[in-house]
């Protein structure tokens, strides 16, 4: 599903998840459609402002599965920043972040892809304080791998732990500011 309530493509929508969501939600720091995991809701507009605006960065991590074996010096080149062609044709270069190859990703959703037994695959943990341009799926594939599965499991201290796909966790504004560090 699209992190959104309205759209004019036919897609599956927020507003599908039964819940009863409060006058003036929105969702903060979208999720494409063929990504899965935390997504922040809320109805306080300065939420996006202080965590995507501020001169303060805020880390978010993601477990990502690839097409191919990841090497060493792969994950250095993620880690010190790579270039590649975002909005405008122009040509964006990451600020460093932390990559580390993992064996298994912590948090499993049903997945629509289905693994081919004859393809190698490497699970990486990327930890990164921006998010442009669809920067994840963009660094593993300007590295040579393709991005099969993108899973967000936290922003900052707000960690999915063990919430279910399509779950929703209601937090306590003072609990949610203090694990967002704002």
């Amino acid at each position: 599903m699209v992190s959104q309530f309205i759209s004019s493509h036919t897609v599956r929508l927020l507003g599908e998840i039964d819940f009863d969501f409060p006058e003036g939600i929105h969702a903060i720091g979208r999720l494409d459609n063929h990504s899965e995991g935390l997504l922040i809701l809320t109805t306080n507009k300065k939420i996006t402002r202080l965590l995507f605006g501020s001169r303060i960065p805020h880390q978010r991590t993601y477990q990502v599965l690839v097409i191919k074996k990841v090497s060493a010096a792969t994950v250095e080149h993620l880690q010190n920043g790579v270039s590649f062609l975002a909005a405008g044709n122009k040509m964006y270069t990451t600020t460093p972040c932390k990559v580390a190859i993992i064996d298994e990703p912590s948090f499993v959703f049903e997945s629509p892809y289905t693994m081919n037994k004859y393809l190698d695959y490497t699970w990486l943990e990327i930890t990164l304080t921006e998010g442009k341009y669809h920067q994840v799926r963009k660094m593993v594939s300007t590295v040579g791998h393709k991005c099969v599965r993108l899973i967000r499991v936290s922003i900052e201290d707000l960690c999915l732990e063990n919430l279910a796909a399509g779950g929703i966790r209601e937090i306590e504004e003072t609990a949610f500011f203090k694990a967002l560090k704002l």
